[in-house]
């Protein structure tokens, strides 16, 4: 069911702030009552979540009209890794958690991050027949991307770790004519020494594990 109110964040990254909006519309033909109680930044695959400092404010949400709320936080605090906002509204008197729609980063220092291209091409079979071979992974400064090849095309799902650290999945994306996949996580460590690959089929009936030894 489609929510009569809708949320997203649009805002500009700067060095030591986010700043920026919340943008509320109206989804259907009713007006609405909307209280916007608080927002917060939320670490993606972690628990650490940070208030922003906003006034409680009740707002008259018109039928495909927008409404801006705005923002302003500091983001020199924050541990590097990923971010994503969301707000807690009552709509009509109802309370929900709203996410932003939008993620932004806090870099990790450039010297403790792996750059550059690993090769890898060695294969996993999934037990329910299909074949997912592991083409190569890109290193950058913010996120690691696995580039895979699944034969059969199915989706599947796929989970990291570094030397036993979990390595938070930002986004996964598969064609299913083609069976190329790419999955977007945390970046490597300079420090990390293998990359644990475990990945499900859609048969669910049970998964594969390849261990990358990194250069």
């Amino acid at each position: 069911m489609r929510e009569p109110v809708s949320v997203r964040a649009r805002f500009e990254r700067f060095p030591a702030t986010v700043k920026g909006a919340f943008i509320l519309r109206g989804e259907d033909r009713d007006p609405h009552q909307v209280v916007f109680r608080e927002a917060r930044v939320v670490s993606i695959g972690g628990s650490q979540a940070y208030p922003i400092t906003m006034a409680v404010a009740t707002l008259d949400v018109a039928p495909r009209r927008d409404i801006f709320v705005p923002f302003e936080m500091a983001v020199t605090d924050l541990d590097p890794g990923w971010y994503e906002l969301e707000c807690e509204l009552d709509v009509d008197g109802r309370p929900k958690t709203f996410p932003g729609g939008r993620r932004f980063s806090v870099a990790w220092p450039r010297a403790t991050v792996r750059r550059g291209q690993v090769p890898v091409g060695r294969e996993i079979d999934l037990p329910g027949g299909a074949t997912v071979k592991v083409e190569q992974i890109d290193c950058g400064g913010d996120s690691i991307k696995v580039h895979v090849l699944v034969t059969p095309p199915e989706p599947v799902t796929v989970r990291l770790s570094a030397d036993g650290g979990r390595l938070p999945v930002l986004e996964s994306d598969f064609d299913g004519s083609s069976g190329r996949g790419k999955v977007v996580a945390y970046p490597l460590l300079r420090a990390h020494s293998n990359l644990r690959i475990d990945v499900k089929g859609d048969s669910r009936a049970g998964q594969g594990t390849l261990e990358v030894r990194l250069p």
